[in-house]
């Protein structure tokens, strides 16, 4: 069994195209500017030389038939017809409360996610886009549709309800959704066979640090909370958003600012976080090399995300009555050891403890925890494309 993972942002849409009996990368690519000038896929079959197509792409339709062709191709393509594409399996950012796993895409389906598209504007039109690209280019094809917000389903509802007033969640579901979910889930299950005990018995913080950033606490293998809400900007501070802040700073901005709510908006989701604080960046890596150099701003810009993540773990560590072991994984997750170290100074009183030598590593699944310490400190690097392609097995296979 093949399946072909499909990823559709507004102007990109990132593939991978994976045999499931063994679970190996046959290709995988990125087609960008979609709609844009100077659209281009770059390929790359398995372990082999990246392949750079230069082709206009007006539409996700007309990029999707360029990776056809890459995949189809003579000379760097790795299958011989599309009768090798046994399903497709799409990341779907936003299905609000109506799946709390993945599904088979039918009209249904398809219905429920232009249902959602008001609480996620920026996200589920690509989404839905790459779907139905899909559909028109490879009828007959199965697919599947895999949530970010599925896997925070599980929570309860003393976790989601927002404290305003009832019936406007009863009217609007305007409530907490989370994130990443595709990415919390395959750590959690990578943690639990790294820890070699069952998930149903283990409490997990995992954080998801990248340029957008979430944390659960997840019990016995559900998510019980999470960072993120009702849209991603709540939570921690990120590269360009704001996380958690006072919603009475909106009207104050608005009145003493001169800003209307889509500037406040905008501001919130794109001029913040990180970037807003040092001024220098929202990439984490020029931020700490700036602090490194002296950069007060910079240097405030990582003590401010370090000691959200920090307070986020404590939180979800009293919610789930103990913790066994907290993972790292994303961009910055996996490859920052300052982050690492900087998040798990002086949490001894929960059992955390990091070893300085095992912590300098970059992106390998690794146990960077001291050998006496009660909780185990673990980086993981995320598969959300494999974990995608495992689901669409599972319902497909």
């Amino acid at each position: 069994m093949k399946v072909l993972v499909i990823n559709c942002g507004s102007s990109s849409l990132k593939y991978q195209f994976i045999d499931m009996t063994n679970e190996a990368v046959i290709a995988k690519g990125l087609a960008e500017r979609i709609g844009i000038e100077g659209s281009v896929v770059k390929h790359q079959p398995g372990d082999g030389d990246k392949i750079t197509i230069q082709k206009p792409m007006p539409t996700h339709k007309e990029a999707l038939q360029v990776v056809i062709e890459a995949l189809l191709d003579k000379e760097y393509g790795v299958i011989k017809s599309m009768e090798e594409i046994t399903a497709v399996g799409h990341r779907v950012v936003h299905a609000g409360e109506k799946f709390a796993c993945s599904v088979v895409i039918n009209d249904a389906v398809m219905a429920a996610l232009k249902e959602c598209i008001d609480i996620a504007p920026l996200h589920n039109p690509p989404n839905i886009m790459g779907i139905e690209a899909c559909q028109q280019l490879m009828p007959g094809v199965p697919m599947v549709g895999v949530f970010d917000t599925a896997f925070h389903q599980s929570m309860p509802k003393e976790s989601y309800i927002y404290a305003l007033p009832y019936e406007l969640y009863e009217k609007h579901k305007i409530r907490r959704y989370g994130f990443h979910g595709t990415s919390h889930k395959y750590v959690t299950q990578r943690a639990a066979a790294m820890l070699g005990k069952p998930l149903e018995s283990l409490k997990l913080v995992t954080c998801h640090l990248g340029n957008g950033a979430s944390i659960a606490a997840v019990k016995y293998g559900k998510s019980v909370d999470t960072s993120m809400g009702f849209t991603p900007l709540e939570g921690l501070a990120m590269g360009t958003r704001s996380g958690d802040f006072d919603p009475a700073i909106i009207k104050f901005l608005m009145d003493k600012e001169g800003m209307s709510i889509v500037d406040v908006d905008n501001m919130a989701n794109k001029k913040s976080g990180v970037l807003g604080l040092s001024g220098v960046s929202s990439d984490f890596r020029d931020i700490e090399d700036a602090a490194e150099k002296g950069n007060e701003r910079a240097q405030l810009a990582l003590n401010v995300f370090v000691h959200k993540v920090k307070k986020y773990i404590g939180a979800y560590a009293a919610v789930m009555n103990g913790v066994d072991a907290v993972v790292f994984t994303a961009g910055l997750g996996e490859n920052s050891d300052y982050i690492r170290r900087e998040v798990c100074k002086d949490m001894t009183y929960l059992g955390i403890e990091v070893d300085n030598a095992k912590n300098k590593v970059r992106g390998k699944e690794t146990d960077v925890s001291t050998d006496s310490a009660k909780v185990r400190v673990l980086l993981i690097p995320t598969n959300e494309e494999l974990m995608i392609a495992r689901d669409t097995k599972e319902l497909i296979g």
